[in-house]
């Protein structure tokens, strides 16, 4: 068995204004995903060790991408994936969780947990992928979604991963907690 990747697909977005007001500075958002054949699609066998350690490469890779895109500095991110009809939730899970956070974290200096989304769906189907503060996950500000589709995929034995990133929070963030200026960013919450 082995992951075989079919595609890459890059989104980004540079937002101006947000309800009828302009932005102090642009927000920028980009995601990148890959579409992979499932090397478990049809099998569900207990062993998923092929597809943790792929997450580690993965990783990596899609940081890499992100911070190409983005061309500014990553302050809020977040991953996700949907596996094709053939295949369960937890393939998603063995790529993106156990190895995939390091490379990631450590590509843009974050600290925070990854916010993450899964699902099963059929070809051309939305992924809203979470986005929260790299240093500090309680700063209610970057709470976000960045929504990305990859029209042919997954097919029922594919897999399409994900990983999104911006360069600040919501546009015009104003419903109070923790401002990003006052993180700590030792233990990932604060």
């Amino acid at each position: 068995m082995a992951v075989t990747i079919r595609k890459w697909a890059t989104f980004v977005e540079e937002i101006r204004q947000e309800g009828g007001k302009p932005l102090a500075k642009p927000l920028r958002r980009a995601a990148v995903a890959v579409v992979v054949k499932n090397p478990y699609a049809g099998a569900n066998g207990d062993d998923l060790t092929e597809l943790i350690d792929f997450g580690e490469f993965l990783g990596g890779e899609l940081t890499r991408r992100c911070k190409e895109a983005l061309g500014t500095a990553v302050e809020s991110y977040g991953k996700g994936g949907i596996v094709g009809e053939a295949g369960e939730l937890e393939q998603i899970a063995a790529c993106l969780h156990p190895k995939f956070g390091a490379p990631t974290r450590s590509g843009v200096g974050g600290v925070s947990i990854l916010p993450s989304v899964k699902k099963r769906a059929a070809m051309g189907a939305t992924l809203d992928i979470p986005l929260h503060h790299v240093k500090a996950m309680l700063v209610r500000s970057h709470f976000d979604a960045m929504e990305i589709r990859v029209p042919d995929a997954p097919a029922a034995d594919e897999i399409v991963l994900a990983l999104a990133v911006a360069d600040g929070g919501r546009p015009h963030a104003r419903v109070g907690g923790l401002k990003a200026e006052d993180i700590v960013g030792e233990d990932g919450l604060r």
